[in-house]
């Protein structure tokens, strides 16, 4: 997937104002434009142009844009860095609005094809709801916390610059909470229009990377390292687990890869998740003369091939 400049594609600054923007588009579209113009490549030139403008003309979409950084060149091979949009609070429902335009596959892995288009939940009157996605403790699911969580929040300034503002709020984390889903906030959405009721904030919670577990569903992972003899003749060892330590009994023989599974000892729920152990065999260094007196007895005593099943 090829990263596109929007600005570059309608020759402005990254500092542009919206008035800029709006008269860049206006002047391409006149000659771009498939109905009226003779360049070849007028088509092409137009979807760009039009891709273009619906980023640059919503300053959501501009801001969570700008975040990707400066470093990117037209054409480059993209892949969106890891939670890239987390924090930023969007008009609309958490699950965005369909588009019938042709836009490319940068602009979906980005947008997931939405557009500008608001949503209003049941009647006339009622505050635009909005949505963002914020990153929590995997440590929070399984006891449940109040957060104080800051939102970006893209909007322009009195010049038609894009400014952004923060605003905190503390955010109540439910315990079992599942990655992926939804806290609503009610009334922390746009104001109603003439005093009617404001709309809600939709929060979806995903997990910060963790330096031990990995999360499926309401599963949990963990990698486990055991000695050889440990694996071999089998032992009583402590494994941390977000819950607090335990004691676990390593079976004997057991190889790296092995998944020891400790029943309900996942994310909290009905029913619970699952902590899955996954036995990694760690050799010792052979770093003194009597670590390597004892791996050569191994290799002269043992007579074990490691590559028997290979056929070499």
């Amino acid at each position: 997937m090829e990263f596109k400049d929007y600005y570059q594609s309608l020759g402005i600054e990254r500092s542009a104002p919206e008035g800029e923007i709006k008269r860049a588009y206006r002047k391409l579209a006149r000659k771009y434009h498939p109905d009226v113009s003779k360049e070849r490549d007028a088509s092409e030139r137009m979807k760009a142009i039009n891709e273009a403008y619906e980023v640059l003309k919503d300053p959501e979409k501009r801001a969570a844009y700008d975040r990707l950084g400066t470093g990117w060149q037209p054409g480059q091979d993209f892949h969106p860095p890891p939670d890239w949009d987390t924090g930023f609070e969007f008009r609309g429902s958490p699950a965005g609005g369909g588009f019938a335009g042709d836009f490319s596959d940068f602009f979906a892995s980005l947008f997931g094809g939405a557009t500008g288009a608001r949503h209003r939940a049941g009647f006339q009157g009622r505050g635009e709801d909005h949505h963002a996605r914020i990153l929590i403790d995997l440590e929070d699911a399984f006891r449940g916390a109040t957060r104080a969580v800051t939102l970006r929040v893209p909007e322009l300034d009195a010049e038609g610059r894009l400014a952004v503002r923060e605003r905190t709020l503390n955010v109540h984390i439910p315990k079992g909470i599942r990655e992926g889903q939804v806290i609503r906030l009610a009334g922390q959405g746009s104001a109603g229009p003439q005093g009617g009721r404001a709309g809600d904030l939709y929060i979806e919670v995903a997990f910060k990377p963790h330096p031990f577990y990995r999360v499926d569903g309401r599963d949990v992972y963990m990698t486990l390292p055991v000695a050889p003899w440990e694996a071999a003749l089998g032992a009583t060892v402590k494994a941390p687990t977000p819950g607090g330590p335990v004691e676990v009994k390593i079976p004997p023989n057991s190889q790296s890869g092995r998944k020891l599974r400790l029943r309900g000892r996942g994310i909290p729920g009905e029913p619970p998740g699952d902590l899955y152990l996954v036995l990694e065999v760690v050799l010792p260094p052979a770093q003194t003369d009597r670590a390597k007196q004892i791996y050569q007895t191994m290799a002269r005593e043992l007579a074990f091939d490691p590559r028997r099943g290979l056929g070499v």
